[in-house]
């Protein structure tokens, strides 16, 4: 059973299959990117496009101090991908997002939302919304939970102990 239930559709494909659907995940006008996570022990992280310069002054509009990342591990065996939140504090200077780990430092499943919305003159010169935004944790994590579960692999959180 994948998260609140939901069962995985159809036959578990292999991880590769799994890694490449959820890379498939990274698009330019997504908030979020996923990207390879050797260095820091996991297969693969999904974080906001914080320091991306085409998003940080939306997120810096926003008021974020703190943003999490998502690791995630494959678990061939069982068929499952292990997540587990890691918090960052963030401290803007000019303008400027810098990441550090939060001093209180979490790991777990968390739940945070952001939101916002700016008004600008449009190509037309007339007012216009610009964009729009909210930075709820489950727009970063439905769209992986929903492309594992197609995969036919579960989706699993992982609060205390090792991914």
């Amino acid at each position: 059973m994948g998260l609140f239930g939901k069962k995985p559709q159809g036959t578990a494909q292999p991880p590769e299959v799994v890694r490449s659907q959820l890379m498939a995940l990274n698009r330019p006008t997504a908030p979020y990117r996923i990207v390879e996570g050797q260095d820091e022990g996991v297969d693969l992280i999904a974080e906001w496009k914080i320091v991306d310069a085409q998003w940080y002054e939306i997120f810096a509009k926003a008021n974020l101090t703190k943003v999490f990342r998502v690791f995630m591990k494959f678990d061939s065996d069982k068929h499952e991908l292990r997540t587990q939140d890691h918090e960052c504090a963030i401290e803007w200077r000019a303008g400027v997002p810098s990441l550090s780990l939060a001093i209180s430092h979490f790991k777990g499943q968390s739940i945070s939302v952001g939101f916002g919305t700016a008004y600008a003159f449009t190509e037309t010169l007339s007012p216009g919304q610009v964009y729009k935004y909210h930075f709820n944790t489950s727009e970063l994590k439905k769209p992986i939970q929903e492309a594992v579960e197609a995969c036919g692999w579960v989706y699993k959180g992982i609060s205390f102990g090792k991914l």
